[in-house]
């Protein structure tokens, strides 16, 4: 990843259901403006990804945002401040607790790479759009 164009964080989440947290890597690259990858380690030592919309994540940390699935909520659990986070598939469901703060201090260091409302100035339309019709000839 090129710090120049790139922000990662992990972070210790609860997952539901979990005994112990899991942990989870936010990452966002300015190439990709509009998205956030959420990443959750397993047991085994691999990665489980989602791309997320970055104003979803932002607007997750002032109330509840998302349709279909992925959805998140401010919440105060015992005292923390967190995000919850509902993440569904045809395989099931998971509900991930993410520390407020920590998520708000990602989406900060987010908007330091690309503003949020610039996001369009950085998409190559014309491009995206060859590479996604390049297989149809």
């Amino acid at each position: 990843m090129d710090a120049n164009t790139t922000v990662s964080q992990d972070m210790f989440t609860v997952l539901h259901g979990q005994p112990a947290p899991v942990v989870t890597r936010w990452s966002y690259d300015a190439a990709d403006p509009f998205a956030v990858t959420l990443a959750v380690r397993t047991r085994a030592d691999r990665w489980v990804e989602w791309l997320v919309g970055r104003d979803l994540v932002l607007e997750g940390l002032e109330g509840p945002t998302g349709e279909g699935d992925i959805r998140m909520s401010p919440q105060t659990v015992q005292g923390y401040d967190i995000v919850e986070i509902e993440i569904r598939s045809t395989d099931g469901r998971a509900v991930l607790e993410v520390d407020r703060d920590l998520l708000r201090h990602f989406v900060e260091a987010s908007a330091e790479l690309v503003a949020f409302g610039d996001e369009h100035g950085l998409m190559d339309l014309d491009g995206e759009i060859a590479k996604l019709t390049a297989g149809a000839e």
